[in-house]
C-alpha cells in the first residue's frame, strides 16, 4: 500500500530542522510528480501526548517530505502537518517508512 493516510492527534510535533528544500544525493533539487515545483523536507520530533496516568512513551525524529512551500516555520515550534501519509519502501536489502504530508502549519494555542 502506498500513502496511507495517518492521524497524528495523539501526538505533539515539534521542528527539529526547519524546512528547506529537497535534493537528492547529486544535489539535483526534487520536484513534485509531473511539475517543476519544488518539493520540501521539514524534521519533527513526534512525541505521544500523555496519557491519563502520565505516561508520555518515546517519541521519534521524522523527514516529512512536503508537497508545498511551507513558508516560514522555526526550529522549535510546535506545528501540524496537513494530510500526513505513510508509505513503506524497500529497496537493495533496506526498508523503512516514507512520510509526507501536504504542508505544514503552526498549532495555534
Amino acid at each position: 500500500m502506498r500513502n496511507i493516510p495517518v492521524n497524528l492527534a495523539g501526538f505533539k510535533l515539534r521542528v527539529v530542522e526547519e524546512p528547506s528544500i529537497k535534493t537528492d544525493q547529486d544535489g539535483k533539487v526534487k520536484t513534485a510528480y509531473g511539475t517543476d515545483d519544488p518539493l520540501y523536507v521539514v524534521a519533527v520530533f513526534a512525541k505521544p501526548l500523555a496519557t491519563e496516568d502520565g505516561y508520555r512513551g518515546r517519541g521519534e525524529e521524522l523527514k516529512v517530505t512536503l508537497a508545498a512551500n511551507p513558508g516560514p516555520v522555526e526550529e522549535g515550534e510546535l506545528v501540524e502537518l496537513i494530510a500526513p501519509t505513510v508509505s513503506h519502501w524497500e529497496n537493495e536489502g533496506r526498508s523503512g517508512l516514507s512520510w509526507k504530508a501536504q504542508g505544514v502549519k503552526p498549532v495555534t494555542r
